[in-house]
Formats: structure tokens, sequence, C-alpha cells
């Protein structure tokens, strides 16, 4: 079994405004990082190698992060031992306190990528 998960942010900007510049210029190089850790899987990404042009919403701004880690210790350690955490740190920067929830995690079967609709089931 290998965990899954997936968070929703929506931005309190366009991306190409100044005021996110930092967030949307680093994105290489976290999603780097993550791509790196040894017990990373697999990541949603588009054609651009992000995945900030995934729409699942009517809002532009919202956007969605999936991803699929070997175990809970390796998810950990990206988000709170990497450059990473120095992004969470600076989130109500660049994004807004959502009044919902915005993120699951899931065990899956490994081999299994899962689909948008299936991580976003357990939210609704």
């Amino acid at each position: 079994m290998q965990l899954a998960q997936l968070n929703i942010a929506q931005a309190k900007y366009d991306l190409d405004a100044p005021q996110i510049k930092d967030f949307v210029d680093n994105l290489d190089i976290v999603n780097a990082t993550a791509e790196d850790n040894p017990g990373f899987v697999w990541r949603l990404k588009d054609d651009s190698g992000s995945a900030t042009s995934t729409q699942i919403f009517n809002d532009p701004n919202m956007l969605v992060n999936m991803s699929i880690w070997r175990d809970v210790d390796s998810l950990k350690d990206f988000m709170f031992r990497t450059h990473h955490k120095d992004f969470m740190r600076r989130k109500g920067e660049w994004f807004h306190k959502l009044e919902h929830e915005n993120y699951v995690m899931w065990w899956i079967e490994d081999n299994h990528i899962p689909t948008i609709e299936e991580a976003l089931y357990p939210l609704h």
C-alpha cells in the first residue's frame, strides 16, 4: 500500500501577479525536491511539469496538488524537512484560508494512480 494525498488551495492572486511571484518561481524547485525524495512515487502534472493549469473548479485560482508517497514518513519528510517547509510557513501570504476541507490522504494499492474524482470523493 502507498499513501495518496490531494490538497486544494485558493490563491489570493492570479498566478502572474507580482504578489505571488515568489511562490510561482519556486514551484519547479519544490517539485524537484519532492521527486528527489526516496519515498516519492508520483505527482499530478501537465505537459509543463506543473499541476497549476489543472482546473477542477470554476475558479481558476483554485489550485490542486496530488501525489503518491511510499508511506507517511516520506511525505512528512518532504513537507517538514525540506525547502517545502519554508513555503508552508508563507502560505497565508499567497492563499486564502478555506472554510471547508482542503486535503485528503488515503491508502491505495501499489501501482494505482488515482483520479482527481477518486480523491475528491471523501471531501463531498
